[in-house]
């Protein structure tokens, strides 16, 4: 192409792109540095409607529980993404449950709350296990020897010994549990060392498959293209500024000042970051459809000394743990399928016949009246019969898919409970139920940082759930381009 259409394509497809890419730069240094960030709400007054807790979608109903307190009085817990509300079987009041509890809304992302044989209740969200030892006494938080970064997903009790379940490791401990050992699941039969392409190029996209190094040579790079954008919007601008000024007859030194300075650092930068910011724009865009799904599908080995490359045969697999009273086993649901355990020191065995799964994992693993599996993802729900080996769609009772498909499936579910109301009723992420009325101020209960980052990061803040299969695309096509036609307009300068 001629320069001068180089030229124009740089341009407006950098004006057109910078409000984006800075808001791409800033959420992502922030969504790579989760922990720094946990305490840090913001008020989803302040969002989109559609982020409003509606009919308790979004999570905010991923289960419940019914106990009785050491006063003899009957509750039901509802807990999941706004953290725990009591309130009974008919659901008439709702209160807050939650005192205790850290005030970042990270931290009240319960996945499970239960009832041990002790009488305590116990809650495990991401970032820590709590107990509960009565009405007046509110949560308070249990040392675990949890690994380095590592995120905690599931809780399960069987007889007097707890276990709790973080996306590597196990923390198993028996009454009064005060104390937590760590255990490292032994490599099932069908491990072959491999992880899905999608992990690999994830890990790379934030810098964290080389650790704690790569993430700050990746918020560098962002750095670099916080700059790129302020000045080539500068460069854009000042023209205009220094024209009207000498209309005015005014001086207009320090205004061409910054307008060579500007693009002095936009080409000095640009030229020298090229390969680092095409590198991680490119990353970025194979993160959503439709070369998602390509990536997923297809396993490579793991690139020596990154944190991939780990002994740990289970290194960020696994998701649920229960204990099948029918079955006498343990039954672990992970990123590679469902697996047996008699006990937790035995080998893992791959299960056949177990029903689809989201690749973003269950939601609800529990038994029915009938003694079978209800497995909830946004795959859908799914009835599994461990004993005949086949599982059925929730809702129209026919055979389950062989494979999840898309990660949403016709009914993303949330949530489960048969605690309120007169039978069990399924959650649905977006729609939420109507079986049981919300309390209007959970509406606007708060969401952390973290988490708006990734809405701002993803693109769904702008346009919903489209976002993950239009917006990306189009914007990572968009940045590459933008970043090449700066590159191929300077050579020519060049020469």
């Amino acid at each position: 192409m001629k320069k001068i259409t180089w030229k124009r394509h740089h341009k407006w497809l950098g004006i057109i792109l910078s409000l984006f890419m800075l808001m791409f730069c800033v959420s992502g240094i922030i969504l790579n540095h989760r922990t720094s960030v946990a305490d840090v709400n913001i008020s989803r007054a302040w969002l989109p409607h559609r982020y409003h807790y509606k009919n308790w979608n979004g999570g905010l109903l991923r289960g419940t529980l019914p106990y009785m307190d050491k006063d003899s009085v009957h509750h039901v817990l509802v807990y999941g993404t706004g953290g725990i509300w009591k309130t009974d079987s008919a659901a008439t009041s709702f209160d807050d449950f939650n005192k205790g509890l850290p005030c970042g809304a990270d931290y009240r992302q319960m996945k499970t709350v239960i009832q041990a044989p002790d009488g305590d209740l116990y809650a495990v969200s991401p970032f820590g296990l709590y107990r509960h030892g009565g009405i007046d006494s509110g949560w308070r938080p249990l040392n675990i020897p949890v690994a380095e970064d590592e995120l905690l997903t599931d809780m399960a009790c069987r007889d007097d010994t707890l276990v709790v379940a973080g996306r590597s490791f196990l923390y198993v401990s028996a009454a009064p549990y005060k104390d937590f050992r760590k255990i490292q699941l032994k490599t099932p039969d069908d491990y072959d060392g491999k992880v899905t392409l999608l992990r690999t190029v994830w890990l790379l996209h934030s810098g964290e498959l080389f650790g704690f190094a790569g993430k700050i040579i990746v918020d560098a790079i962002a750095v670099v293209l916080i700059i790129l954008c302020l000045t080539g919007i500068l460069y854009w601008l000042l023209p205009k500024y220094i024209r009207r000024r000498r209309q005015r007859g005014k001086q207009v030194k320090a205004g061409s000042q910054w307008l060579r300075a500007s693009l002095l650092w936009h080409d000095k930068i640009g030229r020298m970051t090229i390969l680092l910011t095409l590198f991680i724009v490119i990353t970025g865009w194979c993160l959503r459809p439709p070369v998602m799904i390509l990536l997923a599908l297809n396993k490579v080995g793991t690139v020596p000394g990154t944190i991939l490359d780990s002994p740990n045969g289970w290194n960020d697999k696994l998701r649920m743990l229960r204990y099948d009273n029918t079955c006498h086993d343990w039954l672990l649901s992970t990123s590679e399928g469902f697996y047996s355990l008699k006990s937790l020191e035995d080998v893992p065995l791959k299960i056949a016949g177990t029903p689809p799964v989201s690749v973003m994992g269950l939601n609800v693993l529990r038994k029915d009246d009938g003694g079978k599996w209800l497995c909830g993802s946004f795959s859908g729900m799914f009835t599994w019969d461990r004993l005949h080996g086949t599982a059925t769609d929730y809702f129209t009772h026919e055979p389950a898919p062989e494979t999840s498909g898309a990660p949403f499936g016709k009914k993303a579910i949330s949530g489960y409970s048969t605690d309120m109301g007169d039978e069990g009723f399924t959650v649905e992420y977006y729609e939420g139920t109507n079986i049981i009325p919300q309390p209007e101020p959970l509406a606007t209960l708060p969401m952390s940082l973290w988490n708006v980052a990734l809405e701002v990061h993803s693109g769904r803040i702008y346009m919903g759930i489209a976002a993950t299969y239009v917006f990306i695309f189009f914007a990572g096509l968009t940045a590459v381009w933008c970043l090449w036609s700066g590159w191929k307009l300077r050579r020519r300068k060049k020469k």
